[in-house]
């Protein structure tokens, strides 16, 4: 997996070290954020540099699908995981769900469908 950069965004800090720790477990290189403004920052700045992002729904100041859909302005076939503790249906070939909570094993085989594709 080296090489395979995940941007994480969630405001809830600790579970952003949680899932961190576990992504970086299996290979993945991790850049984490608190709020949309700054995983939009980072992805703008560079975004060929990230392979998926794993996103909360619900997030302060926009959703996070709403996010994932100005990240697509750039880059089409962005793959993303959006995880919720609220019902939610993916639309799309490239985008999965999630449903808070989940067991490690399960996002990890969501990331690997993705990058599979």
């Amino acid at each position: 997996m080296g090489g395979v950069r995940i941007l994480l965004v969630d405001d809830e800090a600790p579970l952003v070290g949680l899932l961190q720790k576990y992504l970086e477990r299996l290979g993945y290189e991790v850049e984490p954020c608190l709020t949309p403004a700054d995983a939009l920052a980072r992805f703008e700045a560079d975004p060929a540099r990230f392979a998926l992002v794993l996103t909360d729904l619900t997030l302060p100041g926009m959703r996070g699908d709403e996010m994932i859909n100005r990240m697509r302005l750039r880059v089409p076939t962005l793959r993303a995981v959006i995880a919720s503790g609220y019902p939610y249906e993916a639309s799309g070939k490239w985008t999965r769900f999630l449903q808070k909570p989940f067991l490690p094993k399960m996002l990890a085989e969501q990331i690997e469908e993705l990058l599979r594709m």
